[in-house]
């Protein structure tokens, strides 16, 4: 009896190790592949002491890469700043930052949410410099970008593409029925 117990217990030990094998993410590299500030205030020669309203938006992007388990994941950035008095764009940045990770132990049902909201978090403190980086050297105020909620970011994108799929089906289905 007291085998049959053990055999049981050892029997069951090895599927929970199979199935929780560890995640394992390094980053391989990263490098900026395109980065544009415009200076519209410095270009037009306004001058003075003007109060920015900055807009941040974010798109992000993942591709399989060649061998096995290598990810490439974009964060692209295109910060704008108008002047809050008057609305006159005062500078444009566009940043197309990148990442190339190696990722193992990641279900697949699971890999799409991990390249587009983990990738990213390691990259950010990379992009706030630069960002910060170069809008001090055009000439402004440092831009110190505040956190990006990743996964708010994923689960929007998410449901814009589920409303989507959604007025499309009633569409697809009316056109069956008729």
């Amino acid at each position: 009896m007291a085998e049959t117990d053990n055999g049981a217990a050892g029997a069951a030990a090895p599927q929970p190790q199979q199935q929780q094998q560890a995640v394992q993410m390094k980053v391989l590299g990263q490098f900026i592949r395109d980065l544009s500030f415009e200076n519209i205030m410095a270009q037009k020669g306004i001058s003075g002491e003007v109060q920015p309203d900055v807009n941040v938006q974010v798109n992000l992007d993942a591709k399989k890469r060649q061998p096995d388990n290598q990810y490439e994941v974009s964060v692209k950035l295109n910060v704008s700043s108008k002047a809050k008095a008057g609305g006159e764009q005062l500078f444009l940045l566009e940043l197309d930052y990148t990442g190339i990770f190696h990722i193992e132990g990641v279900p697949d049902e699971q890999m799409h949410p991990f390249l587009l909201i983990e990738c990213p978090r390691m990259l950010f403190p990379f992009l706030r410099r630069i960002v910060s980086d170069v809008t001090r050297d055009g000439g402004y105020p440092a831009l110190n970008l505040e956190n990006i909620d990743f996964m708010q970011i994923y689960r929007a994108e998410l449901a814009r593409r589920q409303a989507a799929q959604g007025d499309a089906a009633p569409d697809a289905d009316a056109g069956g029925d008729a």
